[in-house]
């Protein structure tokens, strides 16, 4: 694309259902899995930020509630952490990462989620890390390399929940 300006942290994905101008009848659950995850898409290279749920600047579980607020899963006025993402989806506990699933680090006991990620596919994850408490501002982001990236998948057993946030929703189905 001769002339464009492009972002150095811009990566290019394919992931399985995601693909603008796509066409043909798909189901409203297939349809809002797309969406939930060409916002997650969007938002690579955003500076994570402690505390932070916009555009500005996301910690991993405001970025995934922003991306919720998309498909209506999450109303405009929530604001969630991870531990909240889990119980408020906990009913739609599955055993194996796909697309469109929320992937939960547990603290040691197994009982309280740290940390959220949303599933690109059965190997790849998107969220907002490498970040912490200290991590106030853009300036402390980039200087501790945190920000909106997708990684490879990693299950520790006993330490990792995964849910369906739109499995156990009927008028998603």
């Amino acid at each position: 694309m001769a002339g464009a300006a492009t972002n150095p942290l811009t990566i290019s994905y394919k992931c399985e259902g995601v693909s603008a101008g796509s066409s043909g009848s798909v189901d409203t659950q297939q349809h809002a899995r797309r969406w939930f995850l060409k916002t997650a898409l969007s938002y690579l290279g955003t500076p994570y930020v402690w505390g932070g749920d916009d555009p500005s600047g996301f910690d991993c579980s405001g970025f995934v509630v922003e991306c919720l607020k998309t498909v209506g899963l999450v109303r405009d006025n929530e604001d969630l952490t991870a531990e909240g993402l889990r119980r408020r989806f906990l009913a739609s506990q599955v055993t194996t990462p796909a697309s469109g699933r929320l992937l939960f680090n547990l603290e040691d006991s197994g009982r309280t989620a740290t940390h959220v990620v949303i599933c690109l596919d059965d190997c790849f994850q998107i969220g907002a890390g490498g970040g912490d408490r200290d991590t106030v501002d853009i300036a402390s982001a980039w200087q501790k390399n945190a920000y909106v990236r997708i990684r490879p998948i990693r299950l520790v057993a006993g330490r990792t929940m995964i849910l369906d946030p739109m499995a156990e929703h009927d008028y998603l189905q």
